[in-house]
């Protein structure tokens, strides 16, 4: 049986292993809104089951600490591809990790929900370098406001043919004012 392990930034082995590191910047436009994370995914693939989609979360902390009006704000996202790094590096495609679907919950009060625009399945972007960031999540204007846990689930496409081992990808999330 060959496993694949992986993280994102995540990993994968005969299977595939993704390991993954995620980094969350805070918008340097609105010192009112931070975002953080301790998230490190991790999600394992058996390529003797064919081709896969294997499904991992991220617990996102967004606040905006702002009184009064709100400009809003959304959340965005790169990454860099999934690779086994070395000299001979394998890699999976940079569209293969798409964000599905995001739950929010007031993390603590007040807080005003946040109301969302953003049409899912959303690509992440990858490549060895990471591309431009994409907005996978949203509170319009007057909304959002307090703290609340942003969790987004990611589905990773593995192909049956790839490379069995470890594959890892660093996600950067950030949180910039405005809708």
């Amino acid at each position: 049986m060959r496993r694949v392990r992986r993280r994102a930034a995540h990993g994968l082995a005969t299977g595939i292993a993704c390991l993954g590191a995620a980094t969350a910047l805070p918008s340097s436009a609105a010192a009112a809104l931070t975002l953080t994370t301790s998230a490190a995914p991790l999600f394992s693939d058996n390529l003797n089951a064919g081709d896969q989609t294997q499904a991992f979360t991220a617990a996102l902390n967004a606040k905006d600490t702002s009184s009064g009006s709100s400009p809003g704000w959304h959340l965005t996202i790169t990454s860099t591809t999934f690779t086994t790094g070395g000299a001979s590096p394998h890699t999976l495609s940079n569209t293969a990790t798409k964000i599905t679907s995001v739950a929010y919950a007031c993390a603590s009060g007040p807080c005003v929900n946040p109301v969302n625009s953003v049409a899912l399945p959303v690509t992440v972007p990858a490549g060895s370098v990471a591309p431009a960031a994409v907005s996978f999540f949203d509170a319009a204007a007057n909304t959002g406001q307090g703290s609340f846990t942003v969790t987004p689930t990611f589905n990773v496409f593995v192909p049956q043919n790839s490379f069995a081992g470890t594959y890892t990808s660093k996600l950067t999330f950030a949180i910039v004012s405005g809708p």
